[in-house]
């Protein structure tokens, strides 16, 4: 039987092979109406994978519905040298189309990862390679029970409708990729949130003594929506309380995308942050997303914002203002849902100031500023800060049971001004552990802080006070100007800009009535 035209079954066949996402239907419906034109019991989509060196399988029907497959369950058959060979040549050839109406008996094709290989001998088959912009990476195989089933007027039916199946496998091939990496992510993303969730949550040391003001703030501005600027020394762990932030969050489920402002060059910035378009500079060989993009309905964290070059600003500032962009070299406006969370170590008010950075997104960014205390000004952490550390590492580097601290290390640690904050701790704790060989940890290398005592100054002659009696006299002159207290709107943290909990310690520990 032949059909009414050669475009009314173009169109019929491309309607049914295209009209579905799972390719085992689509090509189900296709050989339903394939079946009145060409001999038919069964159909297979495979592809070449050369990367693995494998034939995979895409999907399988067979005309009585009992072979309806597709998924990544699906057998594949690996390429030994031979039958690379043979499907490597196969596809060379310039005529898309085999029809072999004789027994298969020892013949590679028998070897394809089909349901229905075992049969194909007593088979006539039809093999019509598929192709798109000139890359050879498939095949629709069509078997029907006995010899000498398929003609030449057969093959020419078929060969019409080559490039509907080719796409349609393409984008059957495609799909389950994007699939496969969407669980993939997921699965990452869980994985993250479960690992964050064990460091964070009621492990972020400090959060009921040194860091509880710090905690009561994460936990007000969490659920809100609004930008959150973290201020401190570096290595403070801005970067951890912004994981603290977005898991409290009700975007917890959605992205949490990191940019390292100061390390991106500043020539691929924009194209960072916002993606590109292709064809929108040398190399843009296709479009890509930007951070931003990447981060819908999550968490965007720009650490060390101030890196940002002034271009970068202006289009920030449109992105808090108006919530949306467009990408390097495209004029279609994108929205973007973000959360954004900035940090940085440096002065910004001074920035603004100098003209470095600019005021209006200085404005912006500064709705909820959340300022991480260094670690010499939350000692009391420290011992905690040392046991957590020393847990972790001991286990990372499988040095059980875990090591005990030397006390005297202990009050070293204590002492020293700890300039590089969590992350220098966290370094000496490792370097302690690799050094220790069985016995308690020591911290060797830390300088106390001087006792408090006059040095000569630059004159020769004239004394300089110390840092801590400068401190204890800054300190003793704020408490007489507050008559004594502490906290409160006119307490003397509050003038000082440090946590009541800190400045008690200072008080504590510098002497100070």
């Amino acid at each position: 039987m032949k059909p009414s035209s050669a475009s009314d079954f173009f169109r019929e066949v491309t309607l049914r092979i295209t009209g579905h996402l799972d390719p085992g239907e689509a090509l189900f419906r296709s050989m339903e109406y394939l079946k009145e034109f060409i001999p038919l019991d069964t159909m297979g989509l495979y592809y070449l994978d050369l990367e693995q060196l494998a034939i995979r399988t895409v999907a399988e029907v067979s005309v009585d519905g009992g072979l309806r497959e597709y998924g990544e369950s699906l057998p594949s058959t690996p390429l030994d040298d031979v039958l690379y060979r043979y499907v490597v040549a196969k596809m060379e050839k310039e005529d898309p189309l085999d029809i072999i109406n004789r027994p298969l008996e020892g013949d590679p094709m028998s070897r394809m990862p089909s349901a229905f290989a075992a049969d194909l001998p007593s088979r006539s088959v039809m093999a019509l390679r598929l192709r798109i912009e000139e890359e050879a990476f498939g095949v629709l195989l069509m078997s029907a029970a006995g010899n000498n089933r398929y003609t030449p007027e057969h093959g020419e039916l078929i060969t019409v409708v080559k490039e509907p199946i080719a796409i349609t496998m393409s984008n059957a091939r495609r799909y389950r990729e994007l699939s496969r990496l969407k669980n993939q992510l997921r699965d990452d993303n869980l994985a993250m949130q479960q690992d964050m969730g064990s460091l964070l949550g009621s492990q972020i040391i400090g959060s009921d003594f040194g860091l509880k003001h710090v905690m009561d703030l994460v936990r007000q501005v969490a659920p809100q929506a609004c930008p959150v600027l973290l201020l401190g020394e570096t290595g403070t762990g801005k970067e951890v309380l912004a994981n603290a932030i977005h898991l409290a969050s009700s975007r917890r489920d959605g992205p949490m995308i990191r940019v390292q402002c100061g390390a991106i060059p500043e020539a691929l910035l924009d194209g960072e942050l916002f993606g590109h378009e292709r064809g929108a500079f040398t190399g843009a060989i296709q479009t890509r997303r930007g951070r931003f993009e990447r981060a819908s309905q999550g968490t965007i964290f720009l650490d060390e914002i101030a890196e940002l070059t002034p271009e970068a600003q202006v289009k920030l500032l449109r992105v808090l203002q108006e919530k949306e962009f467009e990408r390097v070299g495209g004029d279609r406006t994108i929205k973007a849902d973000v959360r954004v969370i900035a940090a940085t170590h440096r002065d910004l008010p001074r920035m603004v100031a100098d003209g470095t950075f600019r005021e209006d997104l200085w404005f912006r960014l500064n709705i909820f500023p959340i300022h991480l205390p260094p670690v010499r000004e939350r000692r009391g952490d420290i011992p905690s800060l040392v046991r957590h550390f020393v847990e972790r590492k001991a286990r990372e580097m499988g040095l059980l049971p875990i090591p005990e601290v030397d006390p005297n290390a202990l009050g070293a640690a204590l002492d020293y001004d700890w300039p590089g904050n969590v992350r220098e701790l966290q370094n000496v704790v490792e370097r302690a552990l690799i050094l220790s060989r069985g016995h308690p940890l020591r911290f060797l290398d830390l300088t106390p802080v001087p006792p408090a005592s006059t040095v000569v100054g630059l004159g020769g002659d004239a004394p300089l006070a110390t840092l801590n009696d400068a401190m204890a006299s800054h300190i003793q002159k704020a408490l007489e100007l507050t008559k004594g207290r502490v906290e409160g709107p006119d307490g003397a943290a509050r003038m000082l800009a440090v946590n009541p909990s800190t400045l008690r310690f200072r008080i504590k520990k510098l002497g100070i009535r």
